[in-house]
């Protein structure tokens, strides 16, 4: 059987302010901006294989996020890998940045959610998984 589909190339999120937005996610997450118009912003971590961050400004907006029917906890759609966890956390908290609750197992696994200016659910976490 042949696959067509090697990697997610490109994650788009809504965003109300552009230009808050791309201080944002540049500050934040580390990221370059490697596109921009009057409307969108294309951002990358310039590292191969890892997917671009594109952001459309929009009017119709409904923040990024989804309740878990079975644990009624709110999840994000996205996950950001980090291994300095515990760093990242503090991080955004000096940065008065929405964060939710830090969640770390006995093995040191664990992760958490924070909110960009939007609203949007985003989470980080220390995981990696097979192939990354």
């Amino acid at each position: 059987m042949t696959h067509f589909i090697s990697r997610i190339a490109t994650i788009e999120i809504p965003v109300s302010n552009l230009e808050t937005s791309i201080d944002f996610y540049t500050t934040v997450l580390g990221v370059f901006t490697d596109f921009k118009d009057q409307n969108t912003a294309l951002l990358s971590f310039h590292q191969k294989g890892i997917p671009t961050i594109y952001l459309v400004k929009t009017e119709e907006f409904n923040p990024l996020s989804f309740i878990n029917n079975q644990s009624k906890i709110e999840h994000s759609i996205i996950d950001f890998y980090t291994p300095l966890l515990k760093d990242f956390y503090k991080f955004l908290e000096k940065k008065n940045i929405e964060v939710g609750p830090l969640n770390i197992n006995e093995e040191g696994i664990g992760g958490f959610g924070f909110k960009d200016p939007d609203g949007n659910l985003l989470s980080a976490c220390n995981i990696e998984h097979l192939g990354q």
